[in-house]
């Protein structure tokens, strides 16, 4: 009798923790690249300058806060997402729709993208600060500390700052994710040539990680921009327009594929530590 392999849904939120911490430096050096306001570095030379200037732990700046988010934003979509499939699947005696999923993967991620944004925005904030000047930095001491400090000095309201962005950005990441993943997952085997096994999900996560990171990295520089922000983007009725005109000023259309290299190397390692089957 063959074993059956039942996922939980925090088994993602877990597996997205471990992940963080071996790619955070991408993340960092992302960041910075995505808070340039012209390009004047790429991947390689931005780690070589963090390096030089702050030391290698330095590639570590804002872990605390990349934790905390993993642990409110993805824990989040992968629970509304995961609930929702295996109790439809079992309803319905076999796997939801591909437009099903997309729908699903689209709440889920919005909802864990609105739930996970202050500490995205102090995740920023810590990553950031290692390039600015020493008079300039906020020098949170953790996540904690950050999130404390930002209610404190600038308002329960700024801990949401970029929530429109956080938000829209989850719901396109999470389809691109995990309704790929079980869409492409599925097609492979369906094919017969592969059986249910690691390269299996390996395979499966490589092409959902790919959808994922053309889809949301547009969203992804503007929400960062956002977040780390000291008010020069001024986000009303018309946030989301407001903020792609402002960027789009700035001539940020070349550098959305610019920051694709080191957030496709991420996300890949990323997703497939956090999927499971």
């Amino acid at each position: 009798m063959a074993e059956r392999r039942v996922s939980r849904w925090y088994f993602g939120g877990v597996a997205s923790c471990g992940a963080a911490c071996c790619t955070h430096p991408l993340d960092l050096i992302k960041v910075h690249l995505q808070t340039q306001q012209e390009v004047k570095m790429r991947m390689v030379g931005m780690a070589m300058q963090v390096v030089r200037s702050d030391g290698v732990i330095a590639l570590y700046s804002g872990l605390s806060a990349s934790l905390c988010r993993q642990l409110s934003y993805s824990m989040t979509r992968f629970a509304i997402y995961d609930t929702v499939r295996n109790t439809r699947g079992s309803e319905q005696k076999g796997p939801m729709p591909f437009y099903q999923k997309v729908l699903l993967g689209a709440f889920g991620g919005m909802t864990g993208g609105f739930i996970g944004t202050p500490a995205d925005m102090v995740n920023v904030r810590m990553q950031n600060d290692v390039k600015l000047p020493p008079e300039l930095r906020r020098n949170y001491a953790h996540a904690l500390d950050g999130l404390i400090r930002v209610w404190r000095e600038e308002g329960l309201r700024k801990l949401f700052s970029g929530a429109s962005m956080a938000s829209s950005r989850g719901a396109l990441v999470t389809v691109g994710q995990l309704p790929c993943y079980d869409q492409a997952k599925q097609l492979i085997l369906s094919t017969g040539v592969m059986t249910d096994n690691v390269l299996t999900h390996f395979l499966a996560s490589l092409i959902a990680g790919g959808c994922a990171t053309v889809l949301c990295q547009p969203l992804d520089v503007m929400k960062t921009r956002l977040m780390n922000s000291k008010g020069e983007y001024r986000v009303r009725v018309l946030g989301q327009m407001a903020v792609c005109t402002s960027l789009l000023t700035l001539s940020l259309v070349t550098m959305f594929l610019l920051h694709l290299q080191p957030d496709l190397v991420s996300r890949l390692f990323v997703f497939h530590c956090g999927f499971r089957g």
